[in-house]
């Protein structure tokens, strides 16, 4: 196999992978966009809040720090919408000047994000204490890094390295769609107190994510698929 094909194949690889990993991402979006809205609907007293019976309840403290939650949480759904907007070519092709706009706006409310993810826990201790809380920290630090570094080479039209960086950003800001289900699982096989499992599994999905966005853009830095 000559390299032309070696690489034509790699491109078609890329591609199925790709589209494999919107859906994914769509799916995390609107989870957490329904968790927002949720959290919400749970904090104002529309909907009761779910809490495992003889468990504090998930909610108190974020109703206890109202100014805090949507300091953090409508700045995340914002996130939530326009984060795949930038890693849909489809959507960069029809619409290249609301991209710049939108990827400007996503950079704001996610650098909102990352700032109030730090504060929270020093706000209102999580769920899962201490363990939750450096877990919440030191990624919201690495997220706010990446952030920082795709701005930067934003700034100077460096693409390639700006969409290694926004990768590793956003996909440390899905996580947390991904912990819930992982606290779903500890719910359902573990028999532990939420007090317990709660850090373990921010510190997996975020573990997972990280890792998850790096294989990706190694995998694809070689035939420099920025459109992916």
């Amino acid at each position: 196999m000559n390299h032309l094909q070696r690489d034509t194949n790699h491109a078609k690889s890329v591609t199925r992978i790709a589209r494999l990993l919107r859906v994914f991402m769509y799916i995390l979006a609107a989870i957490g966009i329904i968790m927002v809205v949720k959290r919400t609907l749970s904090m104002e007293g529309i909907i009761p809040n779910f809490t495992p019976a003889g468990v504090t309840p998930f909610d108190s403290g974020f109703g206890e720090h109202p100014v805090m939650t949507f300091l953090h949480i409508l700045p995340g759904a914002l996130f939530m919408i326009l984060g795949p907007m930038q890693f849909t070519p489809g959507v960069r092709a029809r619409h290249e000047r609301g991209k710049h706009w939108t990827g400007r706006v996503f950079l704001v409310v996610a650098f909102i994000v990352g700032v109030s993810a730090i504060g929270m826990p020093f706000v209102m201790l999580p769920i899962g204490g201490v363990n939750e809380a450096a877990a919440s920290i030191l990624f919201a630090i690495i997220f706010l890094v990446s952030l920082g570094k795709a701005w930067w080479y934003g700034r100077k039209h460096h693409v390639a390295l700006y969409r290694e960086w926004l990768i590793r950003a956003f996909a440390i800001g899905l996580a947390i769609s991904t912990i819930r289900p992982i606290i779903g699982i500890f719910f359902g096989v573990s028999g532990l107190p939420p007090q317990v499992f709660f850090g373990t599994a921010f510190w997996i999905g975020f573990t997972l994510h990280l890792m998850l966005a790096e294989v990706w853009i190694n995998y694809t830095r070689q035939i420099g698929q920025a459109g992916h």
